[in-house]
Parts: structure tokens; C-alpha cells; sequence
């Protein structure tokens, strides 16, 4: 379990970075939801980098219903960079990720893969690397169009009732996604069940991370 990898500190302090609205809760939703359930102590800041309008409200209420039962209220940022143009913001956004390093100081850190396709997706990545260099990051996956998933070397098994969860609040909180082909219960359990495949989890589900430095403390 990564609970028991992060050791017995408490609380836990957890950041997780994405781009849009839907990027956390597609890549490490699961696993947030089940130390949320292990370590109710567990502090939270939630950073979504592009999104307005309807979909910034998505993205806020769906991290807090994520993140609900926690004993402290977690931290949640929506921000309004243009969507697909990131890397052209590089200097704003990057100077939103030295504010960040002055909020938080996390035990473990979600953000996207570094080999993504998505240029937003991989400014993100390379910025939490560039920000924080002495902490556990987890890069998350998020499956799409360019077909650039690559093999993880962490996995986090799940249950089936935090499968189901997963599941049911990202179909119950990003209405506007509803009409796309790929935003559908089977894909997000099916990428679940490979995962799990791979790591042999008792539950047949797993989510699954690349880890670029794992430091062991003795």
C-alpha cells in the first residue's frame, strides 16, 4: 500500500498537479481516494492549471467530493492558463510553480508523465521536476488519442469499491465530457484491469505510476 511506503508521518501532506479538469482524477483518483480512506489526516493541495467557465466549477466540486471526509478542508487552486498553449505561458506558469513550492511541502507529489504527447502535460511535468527535486513524485497516466502510454514501474492495487468510486464521481462531475467516446465507465476500468493484471493485485485493479528517484531512508 502506499500508505504504508510513506511511513507513519502524519499527516501526510499529498500535492497533485494537472493540467485540465479530470487529469488527477483519471491518473491517480483511485489511489488519492484510498489513503484519503487510510490516513483521514491526510492534507491535500489540488492544483488544476487550465480551466474557466463551466469546467473550472467542474474541476473544484469534483476535487472536494474527491477529497470529502478529510479532517482538514484541502487546499484547491483552479487556474485559467489557455488550454493546449502552456508551454508558450511558460514564464507565468512557472512562476505559479515557485508560489507553490511556497505553500506546500509534500511528502509525495502526483503530476503527469514527462513522456506524455500533450504539451501541457509534459510542460507540467518537466516544471515538478524543476520545483521539486528532493521529493517522492509519482508521474500519473492518462490515456488518449496519441496512444503514448508506456510501461510504469510502480503500481498501486485497488479495490473494486474504490474502483467503483473512482469511477462514478468522474462520470457523476464532468458532465461536459459526457459526448466524448473515450470518457466512458469501460475505458477507465479497463486501463484499472490492465494495471492490475500487471501487478497482480487480489482486486484484478490497479493504478500505475512512473518514478523517475525513489530515495529509501533507513
Amino acid at each position: 500500500m502506499l500508505a504504508a511506503a510513506l511511513g507513519r508521518r502524519e499527516p501526510t501532506r499529498v500535492l497533485a498537479i494537472g493540467c485540465h479538469p479530470d487529469d488527477i482524477e483519471i491518473g491517480c483518483g483511485g489511489t488519492i481516494l484510498d489513503l484519503a480512506a487510510q490516513r483521514p489526516s491526510l492534507e491535500v493541495t489540488w492544483l488544476v492549471l487550465s480551466a474557466d467557465g463551466g469546467r473550472a466549477g467542474e474541476a473544484r466540486a469534483s476535487a472536494l467530493r474527491f477529497l470529502e471526509g478529510l479532517a482538514s478542508r484541502p487546499q484547491v487552486f483552479v487556474e485559467s492558463f489557455r488550454d493546449g498553449f502552456l508551454p508558450y505561458d511558460g514564464a507565468a506558469v512557472k512562476e505559479r510553480f515557485e508560489e507553490l513550492k511556497n505553500e506546500v511541502s509534500p511528502d509525495v507529489i502526483f503530476t503527469h508523465v514527462g513522456t506524455d504527447r500533450h504539451q501541457d502535460h509534459r510542460l507540467a511535468s518537466e516544471l515538478t521536476w524543476n520545483t521539486f527535486r528532493n521529493h517522492l513524485i509519482l508521474e500519473y497516466e492518462v490515456p488518449k488519442w496519441d496512444a503514448d502510454l508506456t510501461a510504469p514501474n510502480v503500481y498501486v492495487p485497488l479495490s473494486e469499491t474504490i474502483v467503483g468510486r473512482k469511477i462514478e464521481l468522474l462520470l457523476e462531475h464532468f458532465p461536459s465530457q459526457r459526448e466524448r467516446h473515450w470518457f466512458t465507465d469501460d475505458l477507465f476500468r479497463a486501463l484499472l484491469r490492465l494495471r492490475g493484471m500487471e501487478a497482480n493485485s487480489e482486486s484484478g485493479y490497479a493504478e500505475a505510476f512512473h518514478c523517475r528517484k525513489l530515495v529509501i531512508s533507513a
